[in-house]
């Protein structure tokens, strides 16, 4: 009986813990930021906003063959999101050696952020720990993803897309734990 409790015990306290991956909702604040880009240069979200409305995306990493093809969409329709007088911002876990993979298999020209400490994907709610079951299949296929984002927490983003209007309010999101789905160009582009 006693062992009961004690699991029962440890159990809820696990359960009480976990964090729900929901992400920040639409018509709520979108969290502020400054963070370095691929070029060095130091990416201010409420400067940016101020120019217009940003396009701002989680994705994994280089190894993700479902964000690369997002990241080249999204580049592929650059200058229809520019002519709406908006930009798009990337964020991503892994350091820069690994954004130049992805810049290079994607063709990426906007801004790509390392979310070092994951600091960001926290803010906007999008974190979520890989399990160790699936860290240990992926370390197997060669994708260490503590190695390539300097952390040891098996750390990733929902791969989520925040519209964010120029007043800071996020006014359409697409949040989906189903790394394969993502916001369309098309939906992009209606909410600019």
């Amino acid at each position: 009986m006693k062992k009961i409790l004690v699991f029962l015990s440890v159990f809820l306290f696990m359960v009480s813990n976990v964090k729900a991956q929901e992400g920040i909702g639409i018509n709520e604040k979108a969290p502020l930021f400054k963070a370095e880009d691929q070029n060095g240069l130091t990416i201010d979200l409420s400067k940016e906003l101020e120019k217009g409305k940003v396009v701002l995306m989680f994705y994994r990493g280089q190894w993700c063959p479902y964000c690369n093809r997002y990241m080249a969409a999204l580049q592929d329709s650059i200058h229809l999101i520019k002519d709406k007088g908006a930009q798009v911002i990337a964020v991503t876990p892994e350091r820069h050696e690994e954004i130049d993979k992805t810049i290079e298999k994607s063709g990426a020209s906007f801004s790509v952020i390392y979310d070092e400490g994951h600091q960001i994907m926290d803010n906007y709610k999008v974190t979520f720990t890989m399990s160790k079951t699936k860290f240990t299949a992926y370390t197997a296929y060669g994708i260490n993803i503590n190695k390539a984002s300097g952390n040891d927490d098996r750390a990733l983003p929902v791969p989520a897309t925040y519209i964010i209007s120029k007043d800071g309010v996020v006014i359409n999101r697409h949040f989906d734990t189903n790394y394969k789905s993502r916001m369309t160009i098309k939906e992009i582009l209606n909410y600019l």
